[in-house]
């Protein structure tokens, strides 16, 4: 018995979490009316020990009165206050919790998602999935000949122009320097040829002017598919050999890592110095 009312007591003293200030005032005027119900109670009852010991120094008609119109309404002021304060810090500490959650799964200049949670993003993903990596083509110059402000936006319109295809829902993150990833999920090899050629045509079809200047930008991608529960690393692998590929071509175009060469064994991948892909970069 004294374990069961033991939790309903915590139970009832339990804060929780709260969505909104109002739910936090709500709460806490249903817990106040609670505990001044609690407090009546327990004042009523102490009348009538006092009562049967003779220690009572008043009539106890009066003295029930007194404690009617004092207990409950001092109680419940009391009570919400102090519940409205601390619900109040509970609230504030989970909006301050959820906001840095969301920096922390967020890169700052695209507003895409970063690589930390595009991984987590894939790991929860079941079933069939195609990834396409995506390069902005001569970034390099652009920062050499334009400046790092041009290259951030040049970095910032491309992400718009991802999310514009995509939707903002999507799973679109930026994992590097001038690199995007894209996961897609149960869409198959021409669906996701398909998107991956709007966004190339987006980009491409970009008007962009800096100091003055027009500015032509293009990506190039490699996508690659696979079932997720067999890990990260070789649909990986797959999209950026594609992506490498696609650059060695000639750039901007999309290259699927179905249509890779089949290489002899021990055979490596001759690297022209020109792609600057960091392979590895997203190994799981």
């Amino acid at each position: 018995m004294f374990d069961l009312v033991h939790v309903w007591v915590i139970r009832q003293l339990t804060l929780g979490e709260f969505s909104s200030r109002q739910a936090v005032l709500w709460k806490a005027m249903a817990m106040a009316a609670k505990i001044a119900v609690f407090a009546y109670g327990l004042n009523v009852i102490a009348h009538f020990i006092l009562v049967g010991l003779g220690l009572l120094p008043y009539p106890l008609g009066p003295a029930l009165v007194v404690a009617t119109m004092l207990t409950p309404p001092v109680s419940f002021i009391v009570a919400v206050i102090a519940y409205s304060v601390v619900g109040l810090a509970i609230y504030d500490l989970g909006v301050s919790r959820q906001r840095f959650e969301t920096l922390s799964r967020t890169d700052m200049l695209s507003g895409l998602m970063n690589r930390r949670a595009f991984l987590e993003t894939f790991e929860a993903a079941r079933g069939s999935v195609a990834l396409i990596l995506l390069d902005i083509d001569r970034f390099k110059s652009v920062n050499d000949t334009l400046g790092h402000k041009a290259g951030d936006d040049v970095i910032v319109r491309t992400a718009t122009c991802l999310t514009h295809v995509l939707g903002s829902d999507e799973a679109i993150a930026r994992i590097g320097g001038e690199e995007f990833a894209v996961l897609l999920t149960g869409q198959g090899t021409e669906r996701a040829m398909e998107i991956a050629e709007a966004i190339r045509a987006s980009v491409e079809e970009m008007r962009l002017e800096i100091s003055g200047r027009p500015v032509s930008i293009s990506v190039s991608a490699g996508v690659s598919e696979g079932v997720a529960e067999l890990g990260f690393s070789e649909l990986f692998s797959g999209a950026d050999r594609a992506l490498y590929l696609a650059k060695a071509s000639g750039r901007n175009r999309i290259v699927h890592a179905k249509e890779l060469p089949v290489m002899p064994l021990g055979a490596s991948v001759p690297d022209d110095g020109q792609v600057g892909i960091d392979r590895g970069r997203l190994s799981a």
